[in-house]
Protein backbone atom coordinates (compact mmCIF):
# COMPACT_ATOMS: atom_id res chain seq x y z
CA UNK A 1 0.00 0.00 0.00
CA UNK A 2 1.46 3.34 -1.08
CA UNK A 3 1.74 5.95 1.66
CA UNK A 4 -0.01 9.20 0.86
CA UNK A 5 2.19 12.24 1.17
CA UNK A 6 0.87 15.63 2.22
CA UNK A 7 1.38 18.85 0.35
CA UNK A 8 4.58 20.82 0.88
CA UNK A 9 4.54 24.41 2.10
CA UNK A 10 5.47 25.74 -1.35
CA UNK A 11 2.67 23.76 -2.97
CA UNK A 12 0.20 25.21 -0.49
CA UNK A 13 1.54 28.72 -1.16
CA UNK A 14 1.17 28.20 -4.89
CA UNK A 15 -2.43 27.04 -4.45
CA UNK A 16 -3.36 29.96 -2.16
CA UNK A 17 -1.70 32.48 -4.45
CA UNK A 18 -3.45 31.08 -7.51
CA UNK A 19 -6.87 31.08 -5.86
CA UNK A 20 -6.46 34.65 -4.58
CA UNK A 21 -5.36 35.84 -8.03
CA UNK A 22 -8.47 34.29 -9.57
CA UNK A 23 -10.68 35.91 -6.94
CA UNK A 24 -9.01 39.30 -7.45
CA UNK A 25 -9.37 39.05 -11.23
CA UNK A 26 -13.01 38.08 -11.02
CA UNK A 27 -13.79 40.73 -8.40
CA UNK A 28 -12.41 43.40 -10.70
CA UNK A 29 -15.01 42.47 -13.34
CA UNK A 30 -18.14 41.94 -11.24
CA UNK A 31 -18.16 45.15 -9.17
CA UNK A 32 -16.97 48.68 -9.41
CA UNK A 33 -13.51 49.07 -7.88
CA UNK A 34 -12.63 51.26 -4.92
CA UNK A 35 -9.26 52.78 -4.19
CA UNK A 36 -7.14 55.16 -6.21
CA UNK A 37 -7.95 53.36 -9.48
CA UNK A 38 -11.64 54.17 -9.20
CA UNK A 39 -12.83 55.24 -12.63
CA UNK A 40 -10.05 53.47 -14.49
CA UNK A 41 -10.73 50.69 -16.99
CA UNK A 42 -11.51 47.25 -15.64
CA UNK A 43 -8.50 45.78 -17.44
CA UNK A 44 -6.12 48.13 -15.61
CA UNK A 45 -7.72 47.39 -12.25
CA UNK A 46 -7.62 43.64 -12.92
CA UNK A 47 -3.95 43.76 -13.95
CA UNK A 48 -2.94 45.66 -10.81
CA UNK A 49 -5.00 43.30 -8.63
CA UNK A 50 -3.24 40.28 -10.15
CA UNK A 51 0.18 41.78 -9.49
CA UNK A 52 -0.72 42.62 -5.89
CA UNK A 53 -2.11 39.11 -5.28
CA UNK A 54 1.01 37.51 -6.76
CA UNK A 55 3.01 38.95 -3.86
CA UNK A 56 1.50 36.25 -1.64
CA UNK A 57 4.00 33.77 -3.08
CA UNK A 58 6.64 35.34 -0.77
CA UNK A 59 4.38 35.68 2.29
CA UNK A 60 6.22 33.04 4.35
CA UNK A 61 9.70 34.37 3.56
CA UNK A 62 8.94 38.01 4.39
CA UNK A 63 5.45 38.24 5.93
CA UNK A 64 5.87 41.82 7.17
CA UNK A 65 7.15 43.25 3.89
CA UNK A 66 4.54 41.38 1.84
CA UNK A 67 1.74 42.58 4.11
CA UNK A 68 2.94 46.21 3.84
CA UNK A 69 3.14 45.97 0.05
CA UNK A 70 -0.33 44.45 -0.19
CA UNK A 71 -1.71 47.22 2.04
CA UNK A 72 -0.42 49.73 -0.50
CA UNK A 73 -1.93 47.68 -3.31
CA UNK A 74 -5.21 47.53 -1.39
CA UNK A 75 -5.36 51.32 -1.26
CA UNK A 76 -4.62 51.49 -5.00
CA UNK A 77 -6.84 48.75 -6.44
CA UNK A 78 -8.97 47.32 -3.57
CA UNK A 79 -7.69 43.72 -3.17
CA UNK A 80 -9.55 42.42 -0.08
CA UNK A 81 -8.76 38.71 -0.59
CA UNK A 82 -5.00 39.33 -0.84
CA UNK A 83 -5.02 41.58 2.22
CA UNK A 84 -6.99 39.02 4.24
CA UNK A 85 -4.46 36.27 3.50
CA UNK A 86 -1.56 38.64 4.23
CA UNK A 87 -3.07 39.63 7.60
CA UNK A 88 -3.61 35.96 8.48
CA UNK A 89 0.05 35.27 7.76
CA UNK A 90 1.09 38.25 9.90
CA UNK A 91 -1.02 37.01 12.83
CA UNK A 92 0.52 33.54 12.47
CA UNK A 93 4.11 34.71 12.12
CA UNK A 94 4.16 37.45 14.78
CA UNK A 95 2.14 35.54 17.39
CA UNK A 96 4.90 36.09 19.95
CA UNK A 97 5.22 39.81 19.22
CA UNK A 98 2.11 41.65 20.40
CA UNK A 99 3.55 45.05 19.52
CA UNK A 100 4.00 44.00 15.88
CA UNK A 101 0.45 42.61 15.78
CA UNK A 102 -1.00 45.90 17.06
CA UNK A 103 1.10 47.87 14.58
CA UNK A 104 0.01 45.78 11.59
CA UNK A 105 -3.59 45.83 12.77
CA UNK A 106 -3.58 49.64 12.94
CA UNK A 107 -1.85 49.91 9.55
CA UNK A 108 -4.42 47.57 8.02
CA UNK A 109 -7.32 49.60 9.40
CA UNK A 110 -5.71 52.79 8.03
CA UNK A 111 -5.32 51.15 4.60
CA UNK A 112 -8.99 50.14 4.68
CA UNK A 113 -10.18 53.66 5.52
CA UNK A 114 -7.94 55.22 2.84
CA UNK A 115 -9.24 52.76 0.25
CA UNK A 116 -12.84 53.68 1.04
CA UNK A 117 -12.11 57.42 1.01
CA UNK A 118 -10.32 57.12 -2.33
CA UNK A 119 -13.28 55.36 -3.94
CA UNK A 120 -16.16 57.44 -2.48
CA UNK A 121 -16.61 61.01 -1.22
CA UNK A 122 -17.67 59.84 2.24
CA UNK A 123 -17.53 56.86 4.56
CA UNK A 124 -20.43 54.45 4.75
CA UNK A 125 -20.68 52.83 8.18
CA UNK A 126 -21.61 49.41 6.85
CA UNK A 127 -18.84 49.34 4.25
CA UNK A 128 -16.35 50.61 6.81
CA UNK A 129 -17.29 47.95 9.39
CA UNK A 130 -17.12 45.24 6.72
CA UNK A 131 -13.69 46.40 5.53
CA UNK A 132 -12.26 46.56 9.04
CA UNK A 133 -13.68 43.14 9.93
CA UNK A 134 -12.17 41.69 6.76
CA UNK A 135 -8.78 43.08 7.83
CA UNK A 136 -8.73 42.42 11.58
CA UNK A 137 -10.59 39.09 11.44
CA UNK A 138 -7.88 37.15 9.56
CA UNK A 139 -5.23 38.73 11.79
CA UNK A 140 -6.93 37.38 14.91
CA UNK A 141 -7.62 33.99 13.34
CA UNK A 142 -4.00 33.58 12.25
CA UNK A 143 -2.84 34.48 15.75
CA UNK A 144 -5.25 32.01 17.39
CA UNK A 145 -4.38 29.16 15.02
CA UNK A 146 -0.65 29.64 15.56
CA UNK A 147 -1.00 29.80 19.35
CA UNK A 148 -3.10 26.63 19.35
CA UNK A 149 -0.52 24.87 17.19
CA UNK A 150 2.24 25.90 19.58
CA UNK A 151 0.27 24.61 22.56
CA UNK A 152 -0.33 21.27 20.85
CA UNK A 153 3.35 20.94 19.97
CA UNK A 154 4.37 21.86 23.50
CA UNK A 155 1.91 19.35 24.96
CA UNK A 156 3.21 16.62 22.67
CA UNK A 157 6.80 17.43 23.61
CA UNK A 158 5.90 17.38 27.30
CA UNK A 159 4.11 14.04 26.90
CA UNK A 160 7.13 12.57 25.11
CA UNK A 161 9.41 13.89 27.84
CA UNK A 162 7.21 12.35 30.53
CA UNK A 163 7.20 9.06 28.62
CA UNK A 164 10.99 9.10 28.37
CA UNK A 165 11.31 9.85 32.09
CA UNK A 166 8.87 7.05 32.88
CA UNK A 167 10.83 4.58 30.77
CA UNK A 168 14.05 5.73 32.43
CA UNK A 169 12.55 5.18 35.88
CA UNK A 170 11.35 1.73 34.81
CA UNK A 171 14.82 0.85 33.53
CA UNK A 172 16.41 2.07 36.74
CA UNK A 173 13.95 0.02 38.75
CA UNK A 174 14.75 -3.04 36.62
CA UNK A 175 18.48 -2.51 37.13
CA UNK A 176 17.99 -2.17 40.87
CA UNK A 177 15.79 -5.26 41.02
CA UNK A 178 18.25 -7.19 38.88
CA UNK A 179 21.08 -6.22 41.22
CA UNK A 180 19.04 -7.25 44.27
CA UNK A 181 18.20 -10.61 42.71
CA UNK A 182 21.84 -11.09 41.75
CA UNK A 183 22.96 -10.48 45.31
CA UNK A 184 20.36 -12.86 46.69
CA UNK A 185 21.29 -15.44 44.07
CA UNK A 186 24.94 -15.21 44.96
CA UNK A 187 24.19 -15.59 48.66
CA UNK A 188 22.01 -18.65 48.08
CA UNK A 189 24.15 -20.42 45.51
CA UNK A 190 27.44 -19.49 47.16
CA UNK A 191 26.18 -20.97 50.42
CA UNK A 192 25.20 -24.24 48.76
CA UNK A 193 28.35 -24.55 46.65
CA UNK A 194 30.47 -23.58 49.63
CA UNK A 195 29.01 -26.47 51.57
CA UNK A 196 29.80 -28.80 48.67
CA UNK A 197 33.41 -27.58 48.58
CA UNK A 198 33.80 -28.06 52.33
CA UNK A 199 32.29 -31.54 52.12
CA UNK A 200 34.58 -32.45 49.23
CA UNK A 201 37.61 -31.19 51.18
CA UNK A 202 36.68 -33.28 54.20
CA UNK A 203 36.05 -36.32 51.98
CA UNK A 204 39.43 -35.90 50.27
CA UNK A 205 41.30 -35.67 53.57
CA UNK A 206 39.48 -38.62 55.06
CA UNK A 207 39.62 -40.96 52.05
CA UNK A 208 42.91 -40.05 50.33
CA UNK A 209 44.86 -42.76 52.12
CA UNK A 210 42.15 -45.42 51.92
CA UNK A 211 41.03 -44.89 48.34
CA UNK A 212 43.14 -42.60 46.10
CA UNK A 213 40.49 -42.64 43.34
CA UNK A 214 37.87 -41.39 45.75
CA UNK A 215 40.26 -38.72 46.96
CA UNK A 216 40.90 -37.59 43.39
CA UNK A 217 37.15 -37.41 42.77
CA UNK A 218 36.73 -35.27 45.88
CA UNK A 219 39.53 -33.00 44.68
CA UNK A 220 37.75 -32.67 41.32
CA UNK A 221 34.51 -31.73 43.07
CA UNK A 222 36.36 -29.15 45.13
CA UNK A 223 37.98 -27.62 42.03
CA UNK A 224 34.65 -27.49 40.22
CA UNK A 225 33.08 -25.78 43.22
CA UNK A 226 35.80 -23.15 43.39
CA UNK A 227 35.43 -22.43 39.68
CA UNK A 228 31.66 -22.17 40.06
CA UNK A 229 32.08 -19.59 42.83
CA UNK A 230 34.51 -17.57 40.71
CA UNK A 231 32.18 -17.57 37.70
CA UNK A 232 29.27 -16.64 39.95
CA UNK A 233 31.16 -13.62 41.26
CA UNK A 234 32.03 -12.66 37.67
CA UNK A 235 28.35 -12.78 36.62
CA UNK A 236 27.41 -10.78 39.69
CA UNK A 237 29.93 -8.12 38.65
CA UNK A 238 28.17 -7.83 35.28
CA UNK A 239 24.72 -7.57 36.85
CA UNK A 240 25.81 -5.02 39.45
CA UNK A 241 28.19 -2.53 37.77
CA UNK A 242 30.55 -0.78 40.13
CA UNK A 243 30.52 -3.56 42.71
CA UNK A 244 33.93 -5.09 43.38
CA UNK A 245 33.87 -8.71 44.31
CA UNK A 246 36.53 -10.87 45.81
CA UNK A 247 38.19 -11.25 42.41
CA UNK A 248 39.99 -8.56 40.50
CA UNK A 249 38.56 -9.21 37.04
CA UNK A 250 40.90 -6.72 35.40
CA UNK A 251 43.87 -8.97 36.25
CA UNK A 252 42.18 -12.38 36.42
CA UNK A 253 43.14 -14.66 33.50
CA UNK A 254 40.55 -14.73 30.76
CA UNK A 255 39.53 -18.04 29.12
CA UNK A 256 41.05 -18.61 25.69
CA UNK A 257 41.93 -21.37 23.26
CA UNK A 258 44.98 -22.37 25.28
CA UNK A 259 42.71 -23.48 28.12
CA UNK A 260 40.64 -25.88 26.02
CA UNK A 261 42.90 -28.70 27.19
CA UNK A 262 41.69 -28.20 30.74
CA UNK A 263 38.09 -28.52 29.58
CA UNK A 264 38.98 -31.75 27.79
CA UNK A 265 40.78 -33.15 30.87
CA UNK A 266 37.75 -32.36 33.01
CA UNK A 267 35.44 -34.07 30.53
CA UNK A 268 37.66 -37.16 30.45
CA UNK A 269 37.53 -37.34 34.22
CA UNK A 270 33.76 -37.54 33.84
CA UNK A 271 34.15 -40.67 31.73
CA UNK A 272 34.20 -39.27 28.21
CA UNK A 273 36.71 -39.93 25.47
CA UNK A 274 37.44 -36.53 23.93
CA UNK A 275 39.51 -35.84 20.84
CA UNK A 276 40.65 -32.20 20.61
CA UNK A 277 42.02 -30.86 17.34
CA UNK A 278 43.18 -27.27 16.84
CA UNK A 279 44.17 -26.33 13.31
CA UNK A 280 45.75 -23.12 12.07
CA UNK A 281 47.24 -20.37 14.22
CA UNK A 282 45.10 -19.73 17.32
CA UNK A 283 47.52 -17.04 18.53
CA UNK A 284 46.28 -14.75 15.75
CA UNK A 285 42.65 -14.98 16.90
CA UNK A 286 41.38 -11.86 18.75
CA UNK A 287 40.80 -12.16 22.49
CA UNK A 288 37.02 -11.76 22.37
CA UNK A 289 36.76 -14.51 19.75
CA UNK A 290 38.92 -16.82 21.87
CA UNK A 291 36.64 -16.24 24.85
CA UNK A 292 33.63 -17.12 22.72
CA UNK A 293 35.34 -20.32 21.49
CA UNK A 294 36.13 -21.35 25.05
CA UNK A 295 32.52 -20.75 26.05
CA UNK A 296 31.17 -22.77 23.09
CA UNK A 297 33.37 -25.77 23.87
CA UNK A 298 32.54 -25.50 27.57
CA UNK A 299 28.81 -25.49 26.87
CA UNK A 300 29.14 -28.39 24.41
CA UNK A 301 31.06 -30.58 26.88
CA UNK A 302 28.66 -29.71 29.69
CA UNK A 303 25.69 -30.77 27.59
CA UNK A 304 27.44 -34.04 26.71
CA UNK A 305 28.00 -34.75 30.40
CA UNK A 306 24.32 -34.09 31.15
CA UNK A 307 22.59 -35.80 28.26
CA UNK A 308 25.08 -38.26 26.72
CA UNK A 309 27.18 -39.81 29.49
CA UNK A 310 30.11 -41.84 28.25
CA UNK A 311 29.75 -40.63 24.67
CA UNK A 312 32.67 -40.16 22.30
CA UNK A 313 33.34 -36.44 21.71
CA UNK A 314 35.23 -34.64 18.96
CA UNK A 315 36.20 -30.99 19.36
CA UNK A 316 37.47 -29.19 16.28
CA UNK A 317 38.78 -25.62 16.29
CA UNK A 318 39.80 -24.52 12.80
CA UNK A 319 41.55 -21.12 12.86
CA UNK A 320 41.37 -19.81 9.30
CA UNK A 321 42.32 -16.46 7.85
CA UNK A 322 38.69 -15.33 7.56
CA UNK A 323 37.50 -16.67 10.90
CA UNK A 324 37.27 -19.61 13.26
CA UNK A 325 35.02 -22.63 12.91
CA UNK A 326 34.18 -24.55 16.09
CA UNK A 327 32.52 -27.97 16.17
CA UNK A 328 31.64 -30.04 19.21
CA UNK A 329 30.27 -33.42 18.09
CA UNK A 330 29.28 -36.30 20.32
CA UNK A 331 27.95 -39.75 19.65
CA UNK A 332 25.17 -41.54 21.51
CA UNK A 333 25.51 -42.20 25.25
CA UNK A 334 27.26 -45.44 26.23
CA UNK A 335 26.30 -45.60 29.91
CA UNK A 336 23.08 -44.99 31.78
CA UNK A 337 22.85 -41.54 33.23
CA UNK A 338 21.20 -40.40 36.42
CA UNK A 339 17.45 -40.87 36.58
CA UNK A 340 17.21 -37.25 37.58
CA UNK A 341 19.67 -35.18 35.48
CA UNK A 342 21.26 -32.02 36.77
CA UNK A 343 18.92 -29.02 36.67
CA UNK A 344 19.56 -26.56 33.88
CA UNK A 345 18.32 -23.07 33.14
CA UNK A 346 17.78 -24.06 29.52
CA UNK A 347 19.46 -20.88 28.29
CA UNK A 348 22.96 -22.18 27.56
CA UNK A 349 22.54 -22.66 23.82
CA UNK A 350 20.49 -19.45 23.59
CA UNK A 351 23.31 -17.53 25.25
CA UNK A 352 25.88 -19.10 22.93
CA UNK A 353 23.81 -18.14 19.91
CA UNK A 354 23.48 -14.55 21.12
CA UNK A 355 27.22 -14.32 21.82
CA UNK A 356 28.10 -15.60 18.34
CA UNK A 357 25.55 -13.27 16.74
CA UNK A 358 27.10 -10.28 18.50
CA UNK A 359 30.38 -11.25 16.83
CA UNK A 360 28.64 -11.37 13.41
CA UNK A 361 28.96 -15.14 13.33
CA UNK A 362 26.62 -18.07 12.73
CA UNK A 363 25.60 -20.81 15.14
CA UNK A 364 23.61 -24.02 14.83
CA UNK A 365 22.90 -26.95 17.10
CA UNK A 366 20.99 -30.18 16.55
CA UNK A 367 21.03 -33.97 16.28
CA UNK A 368 23.86 -35.45 14.23
CA UNK A 369 24.54 -39.14 13.47
CA UNK A 370 22.78 -40.49 16.53
CA UNK A 371 24.38 -37.85 18.73
CA UNK A 372 24.52 -34.08 18.78
CA UNK A 373 26.63 -31.30 17.23
CA UNK A 374 27.32 -27.65 17.99
CA UNK A 375 28.62 -25.77 14.96
CA UNK A 376 29.71 -22.12 15.02
CA UNK A 377 31.67 -19.85 12.70
CA UNK A 378 33.00 -16.51 13.96
CA UNK A 379 34.64 -14.16 11.45
CA UNK A 380 37.51 -11.96 12.55
CA UNK A 381 40.07 -9.54 11.18
CA UNK A 382 43.16 -11.00 12.75
CA UNK A 383 45.11 -9.67 15.74
CA UNK A 384 44.14 -6.05 14.97
CA UNK A 385 40.43 -6.70 15.48
CA UNK A 386 38.46 -4.87 18.13
CA UNK A 387 39.07 -6.45 21.53
CA UNK A 388 35.87 -5.33 23.25
CA UNK A 389 33.66 -8.38 23.25
CA UNK A 390 30.12 -9.01 24.38
CA UNK A 391 29.25 -9.43 28.01
CA UNK A 392 29.90 -12.72 29.66
CA UNK A 393 27.19 -15.23 28.92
Amino acid sequence: MTERRGWSERQKDALVTGVVMLVAFGDSWVKAPNGLLTGQSTAVVASVSLLVSALLWWRRRAPGMVAAAIMVGYVIAFTPAALAVAMYTVGEHYRRNMRALVLFGAAGCLAGVLCLLAGAPGLDVRYTAFALALILGPLVVGYAVAIRRDLVTEAQGRAESIERERNLLIERAKVGERARIARELQDIVAHRVGNIVLTASALRIGQQAKDPALGDAAELIKGEGHQALEELREVLGVLTPGRKGDLDFSTAPQPDISQLGKLVDRAERHGHSVELRIDGHPETVPAQVQRAIHRIVQEGLSNVAKYAPGAQVEVLVDCRLDGVEVQVTNGPPTVNGDERPSPSGGNGLIGIGERVQLLDGTFSAGPYGGGYRLDAFIPHRGPDAVTAGPPAG
